[in-house]
């Protein structure tokens, strides 16, 4: 297990090196550069030279990047060039606002996805199983933006219960875990659904019932704990797309955020924060397909035995 853990850890450096890679070139091909940002109408060239030269804009490419991977490596994200301060103090600031939006969220999908998905099971075939895959579908095929919308429309708008925007107390967080939880429990139903059906038809299960077990309790207490393996891959690998998911939604909400800031800085042409905040969601990303490898060897025997 240890060293399956090494070498899981190892896969994600030249997953890394090339993520940073794309990260880095795609930024400098998009046109404008935050020196537009920075001039006054009618500067001169010799100016934009300076402020180029300033910046280390003026160097090639691939010394450009060198010297900023070798600052990544460090801890050092750089200072934003629009903003003029630390890129890692602009994160902090806003990566609580974007961890608490997308962990409720989280949250809210794994409880709302796996009660379904067990409705659904345990009436096979039947009405709930029907209105309850039919109801997920619907919510998973609905852009979050669009879903935002409508929901700020319902029930900020019409129905004045929850704020429009802005992130002022707990209640500024229901339409947006709401927007972002709905197609992750669309997702961890369907999953929750089909695995709970397939460990149904094990032999275990129907040794179980030789033993005089309830129905009720072989699905709950043993069929359950087979089917969740999945689940639980699947929500940890959800981590990454959940942070980026956030990302729309902090800009319809009008959220302080990940998302906030990335939007910000992509208007301005600002290189090293939106370096750093796409840096961040991939990080995400590999770390939670991590995380679910090990959780996946952790919970299933027949992948430890294949790792022993």
């Amino acid at each position: 297990m240890i060293w399956y853990l090494i070498r899981r850890i190892l896969m994600l450096v030249p997953v890394f090196l090339a993520v940073s890679v794309v990260i880095f070139s795609i930024l400098h091909f998009i046109p404008g550069d935050p020196i537009d940002n920075l001039l006054k109408v009618g500067s001169s060239p010799q100016a934009r030279v300076a402020m180029e030269a300033r910046y280390g804009l003026d160097k090639p490419l691939p010394v450009q990047y060198g010297i900023w991977l070798s600052k990544v490596l460090q801890g050092d994200l750089g200072t934003a060039i629009v903003a003029r301060r630390p890129v890692a103090e602009l994160i902090a600031q806003a990566l609580p606002h974007s961890l608490r939006l997308g962990g409720l969220a989280l949250l809210f999908s794994t409880v709302v996805g796996v009660g379904l998905g067990v409705i659904a099971a345990l009436s096979r075939d039947r009405w709930p199983d029907r209105a309850i895959m039919g109801g997920v579908l619907i919510g998973s095929t609905m852009p979050s933006f669009w879903l935002g919308l409508i929901f700020m429309l319902i029930f900020s708008v019409s129905l004045g219960w929850f704020p429009v925007s802005g992130a002022r107390g707990w209640s500024s967080l229901v339409l947006p875990v709401l927007t972002i939880g709905l197609g992750g429990t669309a997702l961890v139903a369907r999953i929750t659904r089909v695995s709970m059906i397939e460990a149904s038809g094990r032999d275990f299960v129907t040794l179980l019932h030789a033993k005089g077990l309830s129905p009720l309790r072989i699905q709950l207490r043993h069929v359950l704990r087979h089917a969740l393996i999945p689940v639980v891959t699947i929500l940890a690998l959800r981590i990454g797309w959940v942070l980026g998911g956030a990302v729309t939604v902090e800009v319809v909400f009008a959220r302080p955020g990940l998302g906030t800031l990335l939007i910000k800085s992509l208007s301005q042409h600002d290189y090293p924060v939106v370096q750093a905040c796409l840096l961040m969601l991939a990080m995400a990303v590999m770390l939670g397909t991590l995380l679910g490898d090990i959780l996946q060897a952790v919970m299933d025997p027949r992948v430890r035995a294949a790792l022993a």
